[in-house]
């Protein structure tokens, strides 16, 4: 079943589908582990959140960073495995909505993809169940390493 929710006031409605293979790749990564990270975007038709790409378990927090665009909405969810102030190993999975501030000029078509990722951000959280933390970034500072570190200690 796709689940999927109506986009409103971004120029011409949009029906964004949250298809069953991008709530699987999430789920592999929280149940199986088989991910570190999860990138998804909304494909060039504006009609569904798509996997653009995956990190093996091996993979760093610097390797995810550098899979994001530097000019371009995605969201992600990442799996961070750390040793809290009280020294236990934990692991807790963070949603990331990445807006990024534009370097270049802002032409429509860039403006209008920030404004659907904004809109649709709230309702594909909430169809990953699981989810400890949320970043919202519109800068690369949002989401340093140590920001959700500091987060999940405070958990």
């Amino acid at each position: 079943m796709v689940l999927g929710w109506f986009v409103q006031g971004v120029g011409s409605p949009a029906w964004i589908d949250v298809p069953e293979r991008s709530k699987s790749a999430f789920m592999e990564l929280k149940r199986r582990k088989v991910h570190r990270y999860v990138i998804f975007k909304i494909d060039d038709r504006k009609e569904e959140i798509i996997v653009e790409k995956t990190g093996s378990p091996g993979e760093s927090y610097d390797d995810f960073t550098a899979s994001l665009p530097a000019d371009d909405c995605r969201y992600a969810v990442y799996d961070l495995d750390f040793v809290s102030d009280d020294n236990c190993r934990k692991s807790k999975i963070f949603f990331i909505s990445c807006v990024s501030v534009l370097r270049l000029s802002p032409s429509d078509s860039r403006i209008r993809a920030k404004t659907i990722y904004a809109v649709s951000r709230n309702q594909f959280r909430h169809e990953l169940d699981g989810v400890h933390f949320e970043i919202q970034a519109t800068d690369p500072d949002d989401m340093d390493f140590e920001v959700l570190r500091g987060r999940a200690n405070r958990a």
